[in-house]
């Protein structure tokens, strides 16, 4: 596990844990927690935390007491995160995912609208990406020792690599609405949410946060983030609204600042590839893996933030845009009119490329 921080500027405020499965860098979380200069009196802050898909997770909340009964919303976060492992889960072999995974049938298999959900947006940011975003990548990511298996730490031989490469391919995964069912093409193929079902688990915890009307929040779930209003217990930002969530430099040996961004209602994830790699003969190989390869991205792209609507897309997003790289990432970004910045590892700097729509959301950056 990689360790994600959360603090006010100048001072620590909380600490998480992203989990090593998912193909996901460590982001520094800076939340600056603003709020208007006048409020009711009686919100008060409530932070809830606990463990899910493998890492942590922490639901800040801005309400009143009188309409929040916290052990009830405690007790419903845990349940609907329950639910997404139960559905999406590689690691419990009874999850609808890991049974299909299991199952060798070209049958349509019926599964729960979430789980549908999830796929069917994979699938399209696939499409999107010309295949940077793959869902079925889980074997050549386990050859390279990036996976849940033990890491060898050793690069593959590129005959093991093609015969990874046979059992991958989105286009083998088939959707069907009516009812909601999946099915594969090939008997080995197997799918691995772990770069999109966290962005998806918290956004469904916002959408139940605005069933109860509450609009002052923020929820993260190893790293991926949404927000939403402000915070009354810092009024050091001019807008004293928004929350600031801080992007963190993509070093290796340290977490600094980079950039800081507002969001309202606005969900953020970043990918990167500093934390999780090995070298070998003075290569380095990251565990970002392009799907067209088979083999660990070349390019000189360090990291990937994007903001949307959709946590869950951002999530996805990111990690193709780091598959792509600086030229071709960042004219997708464009075409598609993401809020993305790209950071770009030079021989002892780093520079950045943003989108006009991630620009006007940035609130400081180096």
């Amino acid at each position: 596990m990689v360790r994600v921080t959360a603090k006010i500027v100048g001072e620590m405020m909380m600490i998480s844990v992203q989990s090593s499965i998912k193909s996901k860098v460590l982001c520094l979380l800076v939340v600056i927690l603003c709020a208007c200069e006048q409020h009711p009196v009686h919100q008060q802050s409530v932070i809830l935390t606990g463990l899910t898909m493998g890492t942590t997770y922490t639901v800040k909340i801005v309400s009143s007491e009188s309409i929040l009964d916290r052990s009830v919303v405690s007790a419903e976060i845990n349940r609907q995160l329950d639910n997404v492992n139960k559905q999406m889960s590689t690691y419990i072999e009874t999850s609808d995912l890991s049974l299909f995974n299991q199952s060798d049938t070209k049958e349509w298999v019926e599964i729960p609208i979430e789980l549908y959900t999830v796929i069917e947006e994979a699938l399209r940011i696939n499409v999107l990406s010309e295949n940077a975003f793959d869902i079925s990548i889980g074997p050549v990511v386990n050859l390279w020792g990036f996976g849940p298996e033990e890491k060898s730490g050793t690069v593959p031989h590129n005959t093991a690599i093609n015969k990874a490469l046979d059992k991958v391919g989105s286009q083998y995964i088939h959707l069907r609405s009516k009812p909601y069912s999946i099915r594969k093409d090939k008997p080995d193929l197997t799918i691995d949410l772990s770069a999109i079902a966290k962005g998806f688990a918290v956004d469904i915890i916002a959408d139940y946060l605005d069933k109860l009307a509450i609009n002052n929040y923020m929820v993260e779930i190893g790293g991926e983030i949404k927000a939403k209003g402000f915070n009354p217990e810092n009024n050091s930002w001019p807008d004293n609204k928004s929350w600031h969530i801080g992007i963190e430099k993509p070093l290796s040996d340290q977490r600094t600042v980079q950039s800081i961004v507002a969001l309202d209602d606005t969900g953020m994830a970043t990918s990167g590839d500093y934390r999780n790699y090995f070298e070998e003969n003075g290569i380095r190989y990251s565990h970002t893996i392009n799907p067209g390869t088979g083999k660990p991205i070349t390019h000189n792209l360090a990291s990937v933030t994007v903001l949307h609507p959709s946590t869950m897309t951002a999530d996805a997003m990111a990690t193709a845009l780091l598959v792509l790289g600086p030229e071709q990432g960042f004219a997708l970004a464009l075409k598609e009119n993401l809020a993305a910045l790209f950071t770009i590892r030079e021989k002892n700097s780093f520079t950045e490329k943003m989108t006009p729509q991630f620009r006007n959301a940035l609130a400081y950056s180096e």
